[in-house]
C-alpha cells in the first residue's frame, strides 16, 4: 500500500514539473507530442497525475524534448 501511495505522488510530481517546463518555454501540447515523436494521447497520459500508464521510455522522450535529464536510482 505505502508502495502505490507513493508512486502515485511521484507520478503527480513529474507531471506537474513537465506542465511547468512545457509552460515556462511555452511549449504546447501539440509540440511536445511531435518533439517526443508520439501521440497527444499519450503525452496525455504523462501529463495526467492520476494516470499509471507511463513507460520510462516515454518519460524519458519527455524530458529530452524539453531539454532535461532525468535520475532514477535506488536508495
Amino acid at each position: 500500500m505505502f508502495e502505490e501511495a507513493n508512486a502515485v505522488a511521484i507520478k503527480r510530481v513529474v507531471a506537474s514539473q513537465l506542465r511547468e517546463a512545457m509552460a515556462k518555454e511555452r511549449i504546447s501540447e501539440t509540440e511536445m507530442a511531435k518533439r517526443m515523436h508520439t501521440s497527444r494521447t499519450s503525452l496525455g497520459r504523462l501529463l495526467d497525475p492520476d494516470s499509471d500508464a507511463v513507460t520510462l521510455t516515454t518519460l524519458f522522450k519527455a524530458v529530452s524534448a524539453i531539454g532535461r535529464q532525468i535520475r532514477v536510482e535506488l536508495i
